[in-house]
């Protein structure tokens, strides 16, 4: 490699430095084409190197230099093709810096339709494929309010709303099947004056699963709910720290502690559901 070519190169990592800070998936492609480009550009020099050591090209100095260049023009052309190696180095690249989400697990069959809390309500959530990002997308903004009140990630609360819900599939209903809005799983305590949802759920006493039947504070819409669940991580002493969590880890972990569900795994199960929630966000965005 020459001098010229050692500038160029050290000008294109200049260039993709700076284009990363405002375009990080196009820089992520230029990046995957210029790979492409060194490797057949190498591949081109091996073939053309065997060549010439099996003695059927002699052409000099200045041949090498004209096959040189010949080569870098057929490694320009065959970089970049549609489905070439440059497309595979861009979504791994994109993995690997969390641009990109890979493959949402599947569930063929998944009832899209409402399920009650009580009906298989130890049983995983299962993701819907498209129900998830209709789910992320459906409340964002109405999490991203929450966040100003709260300094609580929008993410971190779309995904708890997700997992409490099974992804809207196991919302909390009235008795005659019209919706509680209510998001968070928030039970109606003494101090709750507003409507309630009466329900029979899973609680785990001593580890163990029982069903009971509890009640749960009821809302107008689903803003409401993301508003009270805001205002309750606030003012409660017992979330205080939960709200200052930085990762998805620390905030599954701070409301386990905190003792917002009996579910000894809530922490792992909801760390999980979170880190779906940014990677379909990433998508969206």
């Amino acid at each position: 490699m020459n001098a010229n070519s050692v500038a160029l190169d050290q000008n294109g990592l200049n260039g993709l430095r700076l284009r990363a800070n405002t375009d990080p998936k196009a820089a992520v492609k230029e990046a995957a084409r210029q790979f492409e480009a060194l490797f057949m550009n190498e591949l081109m020099k091996s073939m053309r190197a065997t060549t010439l050591d099996s003695g059927l090209m002699d052409s000099g100095q200045g041949g090498e230099m004209a096959t040189g260049m010949l080569d870098q023009q057929f490694a320009g052309q065959l970089t970049g093709m549609k489905g070439g190696l440059s497309e595979a180095i861009q979504r791994q690249l994109e993995r690997q810096m969390g641009m990109s989400p890979g493959p949402i697990p599947a569930t063929r069959g998944a009832n899209a339709a409402p399920v009650p809390l009580g009906r298989a309500a130890d049983a995983p959530a299962r993701i819907p494929e498209q129900g998830a990002a209709g789910f992320v997308q459906q409340h964002t903004r109405a999490a991203e309010a929450a966040e100003a009140s709260s300094g609580i990630p929008a993410a971190f609360m779309v995904a708890q709303a997700a997992h409490e819900t099974g992804w809207g599939r196991k919302e909390i209903r009235h008795a005659d099947g019209s919706p509680s809005f209510n998001l968070f799983g928030i039970k109606a305590g003494g101090n709750w004056q507003g409507p309630t949802a009466e329900i029979t759920t899973t609680e785990y006493i001593g580890g163990v699963a029982r069903k009971v039947t509890a009640k749960f504070r009821a809302y107008g819409s689903y803003a409401e709910s993301f508003a009270d669940y805001a205002r309750l991580m606030k003012t409660s002493p017992r979330y205080e720290q939960v709200a200052k969590a930085d990762t998805a880890g620390e905030f599954a972990q701070g409301l386990q502690k905190a003792g917002y569900a009996t579910d000894p795994a809530y922490a792992d199960k909801l760390t999980r559901v979170i880190n779906t929630t940014l990677r379909l966000q990433r998508t969206q965005g």
